[in-house]
């Protein structure tokens, strides 16, 4: 199969930017539950780990995954959150800024 110089310059950019996003998304970290942030909000990566006592607005089922804030998409296992930065929360992790997603 032969390529044209003209294919080959119109999909190397959107090869350059498939690469970046693997890039990425490898280099995201998890947020720690002991980073102040996280601290201040009461994130858990393990939602049946929540300060029941403390955050009295919890309640079984509201995970990371199926909160308005979550930006990853079913199935994923953790996820960007605009609460936290550049870093990733848990798809099974919960915080007291949890919003019924839609």
């Amino acid at each position: 199969m032969s390529t044209s110089r003209r294919a080959f310059i119109q999909i190397l950019p959107v090869a350059g930017t498939a690469l970046l996003g693997v890039r990425h998304a490898a280099a995201a970290t998890l947020v720690d539950d002991k980073d102040p942030q996280a601290a201040a909000l009461g994130y858990v990566a393990d939602a049946g780990k929540a300060d029941k006592a403390k955050y009295k607005q919890y309640a079984a089922g509201q995970t990371c995954a199926n909160c308005v804030l979550y930006q990853g998409k079913p199935g994923d296992t953790a996820a960007a959150c605009p609460l936290f930065g550049a870093k990733h929360v848990a798809s099974t992790g919960w915080c007291s800024a949890w919003a019924k997603k839609a």
